[in-house]
């Protein structure tokens, strides 16, 4: 295997091995280049076919492109929508590939985006360490920030923006003033710009987003939560809590804002059949609502891969390693039965949404459109984030050069060849006649912890070289 490959994982299941390597493959198709006339720098990542380019994908593809070892950069998407940052602060959330001008967002005069530039570039700085980047996108997110204050918070210290910036286009949620993913993603945001500002030592901005933290925290504890019902919820204009439960209620756990009391009630309704316990995890909608439908329509009931991502990311966030990689499966298992009817995962497509009941993409009668095939900003996020993140359960920060291998047991398992900075890594389990055993193979020295849930956790520098060690004797 050459260096200019992508990192090959291995799994018990081929199947997800397959979808794997084909997601590397299609994604040679959502390149697109900028030319003289749009003035849109160097290539990009946006589906084929788009007019626009979004904000959302440049910041959810940033998340599986990290892992390609530099042969689709992460970065340049990202820079697409800095590089028009207006003298306000303002960032728009599509720009028109023709032109680079501001797509025109029915319903969102403003263009407001999912605000999580700066949850996509901490992570990039865990996979490059390039603090460089870190100092030139931090004062860029500053002033970005400042203009969504300035023209979005109100005086009770909440947002309040059009739903059609959150994304949940058809989502019940009417009445809602203040929505509690957008807030939530705020606070999101407050937490990584103060962790990127302690990177750069900037111990004055790092107070500064800390106390922005804190302030929503305790507004969205304090307005946002049913204390009978155990969920966060939208709030209308005076401030009173609205009935309906959305995927929404889960953007506070990736902000770290529940205690562990209110975190237990709300992953308790994951697994409730209920609410967001479906056999496809995880709807966009409580099946108690009214709303529900079993065809997705939409945001009333369909499984949308970045969503349920988004979850899982906020399951680590709370140490549930195990729900977290078990939703994961589930969720790989109903994408690759949703292929094509005959289970042939030789063919067919991964899907935009999906049913929340059974296999298959979702459905919405009237929109023949609807779900896009090859969503690849979203799908990718399953089929190659999770998938070594989450299934094969390495977390690896070239910082502060640590690779945690997080499992519940052990299996025939492993990631091979996967470029850190200048540094080859492999990590390899298999069963040998001596019990289990991990190879490993590196060009440089890093730190290894493996945990094997519930019963061992060990970290051990590795040398540069090949070794490997029984875990036996750990």
């Amino acid at each position: 295997m050459t260096k200019h490959d992508f990192p090959k994982i291995h799994f018990y299941d081929q199947d997800f091995v397959d979808i794997y390597n084909k997601t590397w493959a299609w994604l040679n198709d959502c390149w697109n280049s900028g030319t003289e006339k749009n003035g849109i720098e160097g290539k990009f990542f946006s589906y084929p076919g788009s007019q626009v380019v979004y904000q959302s994908d440049a910041i959810y593809s940033s998340f599986f492109l990290v892992y390609s070892n530099r042969i689709y950069q992460a970065t340049p998407s990202l820079d697409l929508f800095y590089n028009r940052q207006e003298p306000n602060g303002a960032i728009r959330c599509a720009y028109t590939i023709n032109t680079g001008l501001p797509a025109h967002e029915k319903d969102n005069a403003e263009g407001l985006g999912i605000p999580l530039f700066a949850w996509a570039e901490h992570n990039i700085y865990h996979k490059s360490a390039n603090k460089k980047r870190v100092k030139d996108v931090l004062s860029v997110l500053h002033k970005y920030n400042a203009w969504i204050d300035k023209t979005f918070k109100k005086s009770n210290g909440l947002y309040r923006v059009p739903l059609a910036a959150t994304g949940m286009l058809n989502s019940p949620r009417e009445g809602t003033y203040y929505s509690l993913d957008f807030n939530s993603m705020m606070a999101v945001n407050a937490l990584f710009m103060s962790a990127m500002a302690d990177i750069l030592n900037d111990k004055d901005t790092s107070f500064l987003y800390k106390k922005q933290y804190f302030a929503l925290k305790t507004r969205i504890n304090s307005l946002m939560w049913d204390p009978d019902g155990g969920f966060y919820h939208d709030i209308d204009k005076n401030e009173k809590r609205l009935p309906v439960k959305t995927i929404a209620g889960y953007w506070p756990l990736l902000a770290e804002i529940p205690n562990d009391e209110k975190a237990e009630k709300i992953i308790a309704k994951l697994t409730d059949p209920e609410h967001f316990g479906t056999p496809h995890p995880f709807p966009t909608l409580s099946r108690s609502d009214k709303n529900f439908s079993e065809e997705g329509r939409g945001y009333k009931g369909s499984v949308y891969p970045h969503l349920t991502f988004m979850v899982i990311k906020g399951l680590e966030r709370y140490q549930r390693w195990e729900l977290a990689r078990d939703s994961a499966i589930r969720h790989l298992y109903f994408m690759l039965d949703s292929m094509t009817p005959d289970s042939d995962h030789h063919r067919g497509n991964l899907w935009e949404a999906y049913l929340p009941i059974k296999e298959g993409p979702a459905k919405w009668s009237g929109k023949p459109d609807f779900p896009r095939p090859q969503y690849l900003s979203y799908d990718a996020l399953s089929t190659i984030c999770l998938t070594i993140e989450n299934i094969v359960g390495l977390f690896i920060s070239l910082p502060r050069k640590t690779v945690d291998w997080i499992i519940p047991n052990l299996e025939v398992m492993g990631v091979e060849n996967l470029s850190l900075k200048k540094n080859m890594i492999t990590i390899l389990s298999n069963k040998s006649g001596r019990g289990w055993e991990i190879h490993m193979e590196s060009e440089k020295l890093y730190y290894f912890t493996i945990n094997i849930l519930g019963k061992k956790k060990k970290t051990l520098p590795i040398p540069s070289g090949k070794c490997s060690m029984l875990i036996d004797k750990l």
